[in-house]
């Protein structure tokens, strides 16, 4: 490896966090005066009120967390078994987006339980799209035709075997 120093200056902006009297953390760095004024205190624990999903990799809740609604049904099964594997892992990740989907689905059924009916077609923007992008659409619910076919065709074919 080479390791001549070479004339970057015609770079623009290197070497402009050379100087250390332009260097705002300056002051805090290389510190032997005792403690600084910007170490970071420890938080109290949030008093945890409700199950709170957390990585399998860390010992306890993070100091604070948001306290949205508890895992639930079908979608929250598949939380609680994704949270039980590390988060290098796909069986992490993968079953959290399709808990992401399902709980999707249960909303909806929610809702029209609770007796709301929801406008799906508005509310995924498909007026707008068909707007300001036909083809797009028209690609997109194809796509969804496909699959749905596809989905019953194959779940119909296992029956008759």
């Amino acid at each position: 490896m080479n390791n001549e120093i070479k004339d970057h200056s015609h770079i623009k902006g290197w070497g402009v966090d050379a100087d250390k009297k332009n260097d705002p953390t300056y002051p805090m760095q290389n510190r032997i005066d005792g403690p600084s004024k910007y170490e970071r205190k420890s938080q109290n624990q949030q008093p945890v009120l409700q199950e709170v999903l957390h990585s399998n990799e860390r010992p306890n809740v993070s100091a604070v967390t948001g306290l949205g609604p508890e895992p639930s049904g079908l979608s929250g099964k598949l939380r609680r078994f994704a949270f039980e594997h590390g988060e290098g892992e796909f069986s992490h990740w993968i079953p959290l987006i399709l808990a992401d989907r399902i709980n999707a689905v249960e909303g909806i059924v929610n809702d029209i339980k609770d007796g709301r009916f929801p406008d799906i077609i508005k509310e995924k923007g498909w007026p707008a799209q068909w707007k300001h992008d036909k083809k797009g659409l028209i690609k997109k619910l194809a796509v969804y035709g496909a699959i749905t076919v596809g989905t019953i065709w194959l779940l119909r074919g296992k029956g008759d075997k």
